[in-house]
């Protein structure tokens, strides 16, 4: 199917591995409440080796949304999956959602700050005062501990990196090509380096009502996150390299001025 004619404002980038259960309702909901406040967006559904009727389904509603566009990474790979949707975004804006999330109001105050200039990086934070995170007590003392983790070694300086994030997509397409680890630990590497960066970077709080539990339980989650985490540790606290954007990247910015 071909894109949408003229470029959209905003490009939200989704992630999907094996959601045959919620795709179409969540991405149904989703488009219904950006229709609603009249917005200038595309959904890019980023599917990663999903085995199950993902791929039809997304295949399917592209068809039927001229909004709506899909890519296939050739492995299950979340941070893969997400790097390759932000380089084919065709907005000026990015939002990283979550298919079982698809959270319309931070994507509203979201682009709200960064239409104002306010910042070039906005954080959806589930952690910080005045967030509302209705998941299991486990895996909101892991998120605590996992970020405590960063601030530690990376000197992280907010509440949370994985999850919700809109961002002025030019001017964090540098630091989303000199990232160095993929999987989960892709979302925190891009708000760390964010920040090294000296970018403006600002969390909001977001209430987390997730719609199904996890795709990956934590056990098997944690050996990967944590050599990641000892791959980018590595990488920051060593000699620094230039980034070289890559040209598809690139496509869209040459009117990305206000």
């Amino acid at each position: 199917m071909s894109a949408p004619r003229q470029r959209p404002e905003l490009s939200v980038v989704i992630p999907v591995y094996n959601e045959e259960g919620i795709l179409e309702e969540s991405l149904s909901e989703l488009c219904t409440g950006l229709d609603g406040h009249g917005l200038s967006y595309e959904v890019l559904l980023a599917e990663n080796g999903s085995r199950d009727a993902t791929v039809a389904i997304a295949q399917r509603l592209a068809a039927q949304r001229a909004n709506v566009r899909t890519l296939s990474y050739p492995e299950p790979n979340y941070g893969g999956a997400l790097r390759e949707g932000i380089y084919q975004a065709r907005g000026r804006f990015v939002v990283c959602d979550e298919i079982d999330l698809c959270d319309v109001d931070f994507h509203l105050r979201a682009l709200a700050r960064l239409r104002r200039g306010e910042a070039q990086m906005v954080i959806g934070s589930k952690a910080m005062r005045g967030a509302d995170d209705t998941r299991p007590l486990g895996r909101r003392l892991a998120t605590r501990a996992y970020n405590g983790l960063l601030r530690a070694t990376l000197g992280f300086s907010g509440t949370d990196t994985h999850g919700l994030k809109a961002f002025v997509r030019r001017a964090l397409l540098p630091v989303v090509a000199s990232c160095v680890v993929e999987h989960d630990v892709f979302a925190s590497e891009l708000v760390i380096r964010a920040e090294r960066a000296g970018l403006s970077v600002v969390e909001i709080p977001v209430k987390i009502e997730e719609k199904r539990a996890p795709s990956v339980t934590l056990y098997k989650r944690v050996p990967r996150v944590l050599g990641n985490l000892g791959k980018l540790m590595r990488s920051i606290h060593g000699p620094s390299t230039a980034a070289t954007v890559p040209e598809r990247a690139t496509a869209f910015d040459e009117d990305d001025a206000p």
